[in-house]
């Protein structure tokens, strides 16, 4: 069983412990000294809540190394939901450099030491699965929509190997299904691909120092990750649809799921003939 099975990465020694305790220092003075400003931005409700997180990403994209190559242009429309593949934890930072849009992300996170609290001054929206408040949550994003913000939605439910897609789950999409006061709502299908490390094509065996899934461990993952050198990640913001050209979430689900594994599929395909 090899480690894409397993969830584990392959060499924990290729990249450089220097490095990693650079960069980490590195992202935590920056958060330590962004943190104030936006949770002042937040409480006061300026447009610095918005902007202060894509500013941030921006400077940890540059911290890390991730060099992020755009294939098309994000909705313009107001409010959208961007559904995207998910392969890391790192995809936060990707996206949230490049949209002006709250993630939607599992309740547990909230709970999470710094990611938690830097997750709630992005606003960001829990949900709990199976929870009996789910009608109560889908109307608390429909809400957020009706007011204009975009949101992302990873609907895998989970982060996989970065080759595959996991299969998309339809209730995940019941707030594109049920509105609110919203006549319709732009779609958007994202995929996500990490495909060079230091300009050479990302094969099966180092992907997993990127995707973080399995049985991983999230410390030694994410220095191991950081501490390896330039990342190229490529981000395909495929054609929107209208939620009103759907009968139902299923339909959503499954022409998001389509449109996000073929833009995958290509960029893996792209980097290396072989995968």
């Amino acid at each position: 069983m090899n480690a894409l099975h397993t969830g584990r990465p392959i060499d924990n020694k290729l990249g450089s412990p220097i490095r990693a305790i650079i960069r980490l220092s590195a992202y935590l003075t920056l958060t330590v000294a962004l943190l104030p400003i936006q949770a002042l931005a937040v409480l006061t409700r300026t447009r610095a809540s918005k902007l202060t997180p894509i500013l941030y990403h921006r400077l940890c994209a540059k911290i890390f190394g991730f060099r992020i190559r755009i294939h098309g242009s994000p909705s313009a429309s107001r409010p959208t939901l961007f559904v995207s593949n998910h392969v890391s934890y790192m995809d936060i930072t990707i996206l949230g450099s490049l949209l002006d849009a709250s993630f939607i992300a599992k309740a547990e996170v909230s709970k999470w030491p710094l990611f938690g609290l830097l997750a709630k001054l992005d606003r960001t929206v829990f949900v709990q699965r199976r929870s009996l408040r789910a009608a109560e949550q889908r109307d608390e994003i429909s809400e957020r929509l009706s007011d204009g913000d975009n949101l992302i939605l990873f609907p895998e439910g989970t982060s996989a190997d970065g080759l595959h897609v996991l299969p998309f789950k339809s209730a995940l999409f019941s707030v594109a299904e049920h509105r609110g006061k919203l006549d319709t709502l732009a779609l958007q299908p994202v995929s996500i691909s990490y495909t060079h490390l230091d300009g050479i094509p990302l094969g099966r065996c180092l992907l997993p120092h990127f995707a973080w899934y399995g049985e991983m461990t999230m410390v030694p993952h994410l220095f191991t990750l950081v501490g390896l050198g330039s990342v190229t990640i490529d981000v395909t913001f495929h054609e929107p649809a209208s939620s009103h050209e759907f009968k139902s979430r299923k339909g959503m689900a499954e022409h998001c799921h389509r449109i996000v594994s073929a833009g995958a599929s290509r960029s893996n395909h792209a980097k290396h003939p072989l995968l």
